[in-house]
């Protein structure tokens, strides 16, 4: 029996000893942390070494997986923002179905509590922070907003091409309506601290959405 116990506590303490020397699990804590570090304070005040609390990780462990803060911030636009915007918007736009009902469905289904108009968008918070002033962030964020254009662009010429989307549409051009509607309205739902704004914009942009029908499918709301 006695054995047996010291078999076991040798085994729990190697396997804490794998978990903290785990490389990947360290980086995505520490992704994890600065992605909600950022999102709260912004890039410019979030501090490391609220992301190491946050963490327990050590400040050499940052440096050994990202060699500065930025390179820190770069991968959590391309690793954790850019995660947001395919679970939200790119995967569920791959569905089958009418492109319209497709659309109305992904911007209803958009988090509207209380505390995500008070956090607001985190693609539009560090776009609007980072981008005058560094182009590794604006690029990066950049190749964000088109993914996003381009997904809704090809929903909607597929929505032509079924006769359910208004000929006369240009795919693209509405595809950057929606998408600076969208985060405009996030932008005076988080001033006003106001949820009620944001459900008011949700209900106009559906309304638009609706109009984006042709004639003969209009009527199918």
């Amino acid at each position: 029996m006695v054995l047996t116990y010291i078999l076991v506590c040798m085994l729990t303490a190697d396997e804490k000893k794998r978990r903290t020397r785990d490389p990947e699990r360290t980086r995505e804590r520490l992704l994890q942390a600065a992605f909600r570090e950022i999102h709260r304070s912004g890039f410019q005040s979030a501090g490391i070494d609220t992301i190491l609390a946050a963490t327990n990780v050590t400040k050499g462990a940052l440096y050994y997986h990202f060699e500065s803060k930025e390179a820190l911030g770069y991968a959590v636009v391309e690793e954790k923002i850019a995660k947001l915007t395919q679970d939200r918007w790119l995967r569920p736009m791959q569905s089958e179905g009418d492109a319209i009902d497709i659309l109305i469905g992904v911007v209803r289904h958009i988090p509207d509590t209380p505390q995500d108009v008070r956090a607001g968008c985190p693609l539009l918070l560090l776009s609007q922070e980072m981008s005058p002033l560094d182009e590794q962030f604006r690029k990066r964020l950049e190749r964000i907003f088109l993914d996003w254009q381009k997904g809704v662009a090809t929903l909607l010429r597929k929505g032509k091409s079924q006769g359910t989307v208004r000929c006369d549409l240009n795919p693209d051009e509405t595809a950057s309506f929606l998408i600076a509607t969208v985060e405009g309205y996030a932008t005076l739902a988080k001033n006003a601290q106001d949820p009620k704004v944001w459900k008011a914009g949700i209900r106009n942009i559906v309304g638009w959405l609706r109009s984006l029908r042709t004639p003969e499918n209009y009527k199918r709301g």
